[in-house]
């Protein structure tokens, strides 16, 4: 068909394409976000000729719409295609339109040679566009000499690989091919069907897809590896579900753990929403540049070190894997079964399969603890939720440029647990009630916030549960609860939590609160700014009870006091909230410095991992932000070594691979948690001798001398013991690697070794082709992250700004300005909201992430004039 066309359009003159006047240029605006319903896609047929080792590729794709008028034009999208040609083919007639990229994010106007009439037609384009080098669009990467290409779509990148109306509520089937060279492997959403030979090269067919939209189609080629297998059976599912697992050659060796684990994590899965897998296969592929992973239909991408994982892994590879594939997978029911109508509730995807993350990945491998990094996440995301340059959870998403918004960690992490808090508080079986309903209702199609609410209400059976929920995702902040005794019980009043010297405006919260007093337990909601709760209990007060409420807690300091000596025996989760609240004390100007440091001695002695070190990560977050001055580095660092050196000496320390593989996993997390301390920040002479020698022997071709979970302590010892002398050889090592583990561990030290020298010369070196655009983000971001190298990584980053937002996707691009939020002063505050501000502006983009890095910069520069001296003399009289 496509060579049929192509000839009968080569056949005519160009002057004779527009040989009718084309209509007028319509008057409405260009559309910013949302698409007029002018016309309403119902399928595509997509060619394309894919041959990744070349500059740019091929497409050919075919849209059935329905008009919903005569039209003499259209808007939908495309971004930086060169079409050759385009019309409408309305049965058999052909209408030429001149095609015209009209906005920058891609926006396109289709303007016809005369009116096309109501009813149904075809949009037809042939256009080449370039690959990109990073995960955006189709793009392409070479991995050891060879060339291979990936896509990666959301949230408008589909428009970069063809043209389409690339927004969410449109869902339709897709039929996919692709020309290729011999020998190559291809994917998509749906099974192959077969092959034929074209001319010298090989098209592939690919079954249509179910109803999709635009942003979860994927595809791929290249001399990818595979291995093959299925998910067995379940009561939910009759028959084997085909499952592989795709990588580049380098990985072909590591594909065994995601083959063996990924059919149980769909099988939890499938039990939980009580329905089968929603699409016929399941491809399980890792690209070397992803950032994190993507929910595509029957074809889900991960960052390589998050898929693969060799016998050797660390426990926190092991958790990555768990979370994140039953994150992603989950989203194979909640945001492609049932996906958005538009942009501003994503929230409910992400939340969603944050929690649900968590919650299976806790269920297939409960000796990881993965489950209590839900509470975590949340804790880490209220200091973003409790700016004023913040945004609540659902939110309107009136541009294009503004749904990068929507991916942070206010959707991740809040998000996540406010699911959670709903759930535990209806009890599990009405919540999943409520999930079943919701999915059954809105297969294969569209659905908003307000019809998941309804269904968890009516399965429920509980109007209170959506007053809860909007009070949680429609207003931005954290809720912080001020308990104290009071005539045998417990007052509690709740106000929006505030960092010292800042005015905000007040909120109220229906707060599922659960407190803890020794061994009482009560849960009650909280919809008054106070409240009594008759609990009779005389032990130490836990107002958030299994750390799972989003809200933070106030105490008087002797019940802070009374709280901290119980920190070694605190559950996981109320030992994260009691850090969390106690630190967000002191920022709101409550709670004194030398409780901090009291806190982080009694909480080293906490069994889960996560707590143990919790504290002492947060010291040292108060040294990289500039509140302990060189002068006080000395007392800082002996500080934390007296804190974690007895630890290390109990767990014992031995930097060989495999050496604990046998222990407790979280054991095993503790150990590398406490190195890092260390060999960090304690800067502990010993331990840090032991990883040079360890990572010397690595590094010249023992393989056994270093454990997978140390490699970026031990190099990072290595590169400050041999300075430059290594410099450049180990930056070699690192960027010829196609192990992406070993590449980014030794590209870790070298941007956060803390030393302007090295900075200068990974600065000088920026240029160099062997870096990918993803190895220069981590590197900024590193750099930026230590004092010494924070103005090298600004300045460069302010000047080469335009080539960063070009070269890289929309989320890489909407949080450059947060690179630069480890700075502590108003004064820098003002020289980064004038700096930046133009270039956000530019390019319409980051604009909330620069409001939230200037305000940071700017509160902290108040904290450390405020409270710096009490800092200071905390760290010295620890």
């Amino acid at each position: 068909m496509r060579s049929i066309i192509l000839a009968a359009l080569l056949a005519v003159s160009p002057a004779a394409l527009f040989a009718a006047t084309p209509a007028a240029t319509p008057a409405q605006p260009v559309p910013q976000g949302i698409l007029s319903d002018a016309a309403t896609p119902t399928a595509y047929r997509l060619n394309f000729t894919i041959l990744p080792d070349q500059d740019r590729f091929s497409g050919h794709a075919e849209i059935d719409v329905v008009l919903k008028a005569a039209t003499s034009s259209l808007y939908l999208h495309g971004r930086d295609l060169k079409v050759g040609a385009s019309y409408a083919r309305t049965g058999s007639v052909q209408t030429f339109a001149h095609y015209t990229q009209v906005d920058p994010l891609g926006v396109v106007r289709l303007d016809f040679a005369k009116p096309l009439p109501a009813g149904k037609t075809t949009l037809v384009f042939d256009y080449d566009a370039p690959f990109g080098d990073g995960p955006a669009g189709l793009y392409h990467i070479k991995v050891a000499d060879q060339w291979y290409a990936w896509t990666q779509f959301e949230s408008i990148d589909a428009r970069a690989a063809y043209p389409g109306f690339d927004q969410p509520g449109y869902k339709t089937p897709f039929t996919v091919s692709l020309t290729t060279a011999p020998g190559l492997t291809v994917f998509s959403n749906a099974p192959e069907t077969g092959s034929e030979k074209a001319g010298s090269m090989v098209t592939h067919h690919f079954m249509p897809t179910r109803p999709l939209p635009t942003y979860l189609v994927a595809f791929g080629v290249g001399p990818f590896a595979t291995v093959s297998g299925s998910a067995v059976p379940t009561p939910e599912r009759a028959q084997p579900m085909p499952v592989r697992i795709v990588g580049t050659q380098p990985n072909r060796d590591r594909m065994d753990f995601a083959l063996q684990n990924t059919g149980p994590i769909v099988g939890l899965l499938e039990r939980y929403f009580g329905r089968p897998f929603p699409f016929p296969k399941l491809d399980q592929i890792g690209s070397p540049v992803m950032p994190g992973a993507m929910e595509n239909a029957g074809a889900d991408t991960y960052g390589d070190s998050i898929l693969f994982l060799d016998k050797g892994a660390s426990t926190s590879q092991k958790q990555a894997f768990g979370m994140v594939v039953s994150h992603e997978l989950a989203h194979q029911w909640f945001g492609d079964l049932v996906t958005p109508a538009w942009w501003d509730d994503i929230w409910l995807n992400e939340s969603f399969a944050n929690w649900m993350g968590y919650r299976i990945g806790n269920e297939w491998r409960p000796d990881l603890k993965i489950g209590v990094g839900a509470i975590d996440e949340a804790f880490r995301a209220m200091s973003t939720d409790a700016l004023k340059a913040g945004r609540p959870i659902h939110q309107p998403i009136p541009t294009s440029g503004d749904i990068d918004s929507a991916f942070d960690a206010v959707t991740y992490g809040k998000g996540g647990q406010v699911v959670a808090m709903i759930a535990a508080y209806l009890g599990d079986e009405k919540f999943k009630a409520g999930v079943r309903l919701h999915l059954s209702r809105h297969a294969y199609g569209n659905a908003t916030t307000e019809q998941f609410f309804a269904s968890l209400a009516e399965a429920a059976q509980d109007p209170q549960v959506v007053a809860a929920l909007k009070s949680f995702v429609d207003q931005q902040g954290v809720p912080v609860v001020r308990v104290e005794r009071a005539g045998g019980g417990l007052g509690v009043s709740q106000k929006r939590y505030a960092m010292l010297g800042t005015d905000i405006a007040p909120e109220t919260w229906t707060i599922p609160l659960c407190i803890r007093v020794g061994a009482a337990r009560q849960c009650s909601l909280l919809a008054a700014p106070s409240s009594t709760v008759k609990i009779g209990d005389a032990g130490a007060i836990m107002p958030n009870a299994g750390g799972t409420g989003y809200y933070r807690f106030s105490l008087t300091e002797p019940e802070w006091r009374r709280l901290i000596a119980e920190a070694p025996t605190l559950l996981p989760g109320e030992a994260l909230a009691m850090t969390d609240s106690l630190w967000a004390g002191y920022r709101a100007g409550e709670v004194s410095p030398a409780l901090l440091v009291a806190a982080a001695m009694a909480m080293a002695g906490n069994a889960y991992s996560g707590a143990a070190t919790d504290g002492g990560q947060r010291l040292a977050g108060l040294r990289v932000r500039g509140l302990v001055p060189d002068t006080q580095l000395p007392a800082y660092r002996k500080l934390i070594d007296g804190i974690y050196a007895p630890k290390l000496a109990e767990l014992g320390f031995d930097p060989k691979a495999g050496a604990y593989l046998q222990e407790d996993p979280d054991r095993q997390k503790l150990r590398s948690g406490t190195v890092s301390l260390l060999a960090g920040e304690a800067m502990d002479a010993n331990l840090r001798a032991t990883l040079v020698t360890a990572a010397t022997a690595y590094l010249g071709g023992d393989k056994t001398a270093l454990d997978q979970s140390l490699y970026g302590d031990a190099f990072g010892a290595y590169l400050s013991a041999s300075g430059e002398k290594v410099l450049a050889s180990l930056f070699d090592r690192a960027v010829t690697s196609d192990d992406t583990l070993f590449r980014d561990a030794a590209l870790g030290a070298l941007n956060g070794s803390g030393d302007a020298r090295v900075g200068s010369w990974l600065i000088a070196h920026l240029a160099d082709k062997r870096l990918r655009p993803s190895d220069i983000i981590d590197l900024l971001r590193g750099m930026a992250s230590e004092p010494a190298t924070r103005d090298q990584a600004f300045d460069w980053l302010v000047t080469h700004y335009d080539t960063l937002v070009k070269g890289n996707g929309i989320f890489v691009a909407s949080t450059l300005p947060s690179f630069v939020s480890g700075y502590c002063s108003i004064e820098k505050a003002a020289m980064i909201e004038k700096t930046m501000r133009p270039k956000v502006d530019q390019y319409k983009r980051g604009g909330l992430s620069l409001d939230r890095t200037v305000e940071q910069v700017h509160d902290c520069g108040v904290l450390k004039q405020a409270r710096g001296a009490e800092v200071v003399a905390a760290i010295a009289g620890g």
